[in-house]
């Protein structure tokens, strides 16, 4: 028996060979499954990874350009910097952008992205004129 006091001078350190034989064949069953797997097949999504997306539309491209607009007229905080910051000739930019896909896509929508052009487009005009007069909305 040894004394707890007087720890041995020569530490070794023992590595179990069944350990490292099971680490090893883990490793190799890994790369032979990832082999396996077809060339177009996405590896499965870990925690800090992007999940699926659902499809595009014409509503939330407008309304992420509203969003946009909104940050640049400073009624919304910008999130890279926590702060509410005017920057009135890129929202005039955005609000125009918004213009054109409304006028480009005319004939192309459906009723449901018609209002949504329109009542975003309204909102956006009272906005930029509110900013401008001094008196931002809430």
């Amino acid at each position: 028996m040894t004394d707890p006091s007087n720890p041995p001078q020569d530490k070794k350190i023992l590595v179990d060979e069944d350990w490292k034989a099971q680490v090893e064949a883990e490793k190799e069953a890994l790369s032979r499954e990832a082999e396996q797997k077809p060339a177009g097949e996405a590896p499965a999504a870990g925690p800090d990874e992007d999940h699926p997306l659902p499809p595009p539309t014409l509503v939330d491209l407008a309304g992420s350009l509203a969003v946009q607009t909104m940050i640049a007229l400073g009624l919304m905080a910008n999130p890279l910097t926590g702060k509410a910051e005017l920057r009135i000739h890129q929202a005039r930019h955005l609000i125009d952008t918004l213009d054109l896909l409304q006028k480009k896509t005319e004939g192309n929508r459906t009723a449901e992205e018609t209002d949504a052009f329109e009542h975003l487009l309204h909102e956006l005009h009272l906005g930029f004129l509110a900013v401008q007069s001094g008196t931002p909305r809430q």
